[in-house]
C-alpha cells in the first residue's frame, strides 16, 4: 500500500529551482533516509511531504488523496514532523513538551488526561529521559533537547513520521540508540522518512535510501552503495560488514578519484 507519494514536484522560490521534478512514492513500514549535500534540497522536501510547504508545481498524495485537500487537523493525526534545529520559549516540563506531540487529542486547559500517561512514558524512555521528566525542557543540553523533541514527534505513534536531521547534536551512543529506534518504529508498521548526514549510519539502518543532488533525485535504492556516494559528495568510500554492522568509511575527497 502506497502511504505518499511524490509526483513531479518542484519547489522555486526567490527565482531559484530547489525542487525539481522530484517523484517517488514510499510505503508502511518502509524507513527511508533522504541524503544529500548541502543545499540539495533536503529540508525543503521533508516541508512539501509534511504540508508545510506547497510545491510550485506537482503534487503530494498521501494515501488516497491529494496533501492538500487535508485539514491541519487531520493532517496532524496522521503525520508528525520533527523539524531541523527546533526552538523552544516556554520553561515547560519534559513531558509536558513531549505531551505536545499528542496535541490533536490534547485538552485546551487543565493536566494531561491519565489515559495520556503510557503513550508519554514509553516515548520518554525510549529517548533515554526518563531522569528528565519533570525539568524544564529549555534547561537541557542540546542533545537532550534533540531526544526530547524526537520522543514529542513519536509519543502519538503517526502512520507518517518526518523528522529533519534527528540525529544532529547527540553523542555516538544516543545517534545509534536513536537511529535503532526509527527502525525499530518503521517496522512496526510506521513511515519513517529521515534527512541524514551521517553515511556510516545511513548506510546501517534505513531500509531505502534517496539521494537529492541540485534539487533532483540522483537514487533511489535499498542501500547506500560506495558509487552513490562517489556521485553524490564526491569522496571515495568503502563499505564494510552487513546490516546493523554495516559501515562505510571515507578514503579521499578527491573528486578525480576513481572507484
Amino acid at each position: 500500500m502506497i502511504l505518499i507519494a511524490a509526483e513531479n514536484v518542484s519547489v522555486k522560490r526567490g527565482g531559484r529551482t530547489i525542487l525539481k521534478d522530484v517523484s517517488f512514492q514510499a510505503y508502511a513500514g518502509e524507513f527511508v533516509a533522504v541524503l544529500g549535500p548541502n543545499g540539495a534540497g533536503k529540508s525543503t522536501l521533508l516541508k512539501v511531504l509534511a504540508g508545510l510547504l506547497k510545491p510550485s508545481s506537482g503534487q503530494v498524495m498521501l494515501g488516497p488523496k491529494k496533501l492538500s485537500s487535508y485539514s491541519l487537523r487531520q493532517l496532524a493525526a496522521q503525520r508528525a514532523y520533527l523539524p531541523q534545529n527546533p526552538h523552544l520559549e516556554w520553561p515547560i516540563s519534559v513531558e509536558r513538551l513531549v505531551a505536545l506531540g499528542l496535541t490533536p487529542r490534547l485538552p485546551a486547559t487543565g493536566g494531561l488526561p491519565e489515559s495520556f500517561a503510557p503513550a508519554i512514558t514509553r516515548a520518554i524512555h525510549q529517548c533515554d529521559l526518563a531522569d528528565k521528566r519533570d525539568q524544564p525542557a529549555t534547561t537541557l543540553s542540546g542533545g537532550e533537547f534533540a531526544r526530547a523533541m524526537l520522543a514529542r514527534a513519536i509519543v502519538g505513534e503517526p502512520a507518517l513520521l518526518i523528522v529533519d536531521e534527528p540525529i544532529t547534536g547527540l553523542d555516538p551512543k544516543h545517534a545509534i540508540q536513536s537511529m535503532q529506534l526509527l527502525s525499530d518504529i518503521a517496522r512496526n508498521g510506521t513511515l519513517v522518512i529521515a534527512s541524514l548526514h551521517d553515511l556510516t549510519l545511513a548506510a546501517r539502518y534505513p531500509s531505502r535510501v534517496i539521494v537529492l543532488v541540485d534539487g533532483g533525485v540522483l537514487g533511489d535504492a535499498e542501500a547506500l552503495t560506495e558509487e552513490l556516494v562517489h556521485r553524490a559528495f564526491g569522496v571515495r568510500t568503502i563499505a564494510t560488514g552487513q546490516g546493523d554492522s554495516r559501515a562505510l568509511t571515507i578514503l579521499s575527497t578527491s573528486e578525480k578519484s576513481a572507484l
